[in-house]
């Protein structure tokens, strides 16, 4: 079964352009488990323009099924990660300045400072996942760090899933593929949508999780927050 990790950055945005708690980022994150979501993601970056660092330690109370805290591992992150002890720590290579994530680690050239963060991480008994592209160095990169699993970055995949979906996802198929041939686990995240997921899922093998925000969040607007987390569950579970 792939997992369903929503994430509630776009909640804390809307919050955060008023000020105030309204809307409430933990109520959504509860409603989210109540609906059937399996996981809750945030990315609290340092300028704190959305998910805040309270917000971290305050979903980290209530929070019941798996938390995955996304971030570039600066000594601030790690200080989140070693206090809250997520289920999951995605690293993600991103600048402080960045709109969002848009790109995937150089695994290879990032080997020597990934490998003691990783260590570290694995330590305080935290499963580790690196934010990668479908390159086949990448993930070979990513297995020689001893991260636990790879996220792979899809903002390609749905780009070009439109006009032409067989080569949409054909590096990502291979990427796959290699990837459990060296026994990392595969997530997958960036623009998955209503339109895209149940091909992806289809043809990436041993996908265990996806993380999916915007795309997900926009859908509530039109359809309801229950609606849209059991239209992205019926995707996933579609496919055998």
């Amino acid at each position: 079964m792939t997992k369903l990790s929503v994430n509630v950055n776009k909640i804390a945005t809307l919050r955060n352009a008023r000020g105030g708690s309204n809307p409430s980022v933990m109520q959504v994150a509860l409603d989210c488990e109540r609906f059937g979501a399996q996981g809750i993601t945030v990315h609290p970056r340092p300028d704190e323009r959305h998910i805040t660092r309270q917000d971290v330690y305050d979903l980290a109370k209530v929070v019941t099924v798996e938390f995955n805290i996304e971030g570039y591992p600066d000594d601030r992150f790690m200080k989140i990660i070693e206090e809250v002890r997520p289920a999951q720590a995605t690293l993600v290579p991103d600048p402080p300045d960045v709109l969002t994530s848009n790109a995937g680690w150089n695994t290879a050239e990032n080997k020597d400072k990934l490998i003691p963060i990783i260590e570290k991480i694995k330590s305080w008994g935290v499963r580790t996942s690196l934010f990668v592209d479908p390159v086949q160095e990448m993930i070979i990169g990513a297995n020689r760090t001893g991260s636990d699993r790879i996220e792979l970055y899809t903002e390609a995949y749905a780009g070009n899933y439109p006009t032409n979906p067989e080569e949409a996802v054909s590096s990502y198929q291979k990427a796959a593929v290699l990837a459990s041939e060296l026994e990392l686990g595969i997530n997958a995240g960036h623009d998955l949508d209503l339109n895209n997921l149940r091909y992806f899922k289809q043809n990436i093998p041993n996908l265990e999780e996806v993380s999916i925000g915007h795309a997900l969040i926009s859908d509530a607007l039109y359809f309801g927050l229950e609606n849209s987390i059991g239209l992205y569950l019926r995707k996933l579970d579609s496919v055998n």
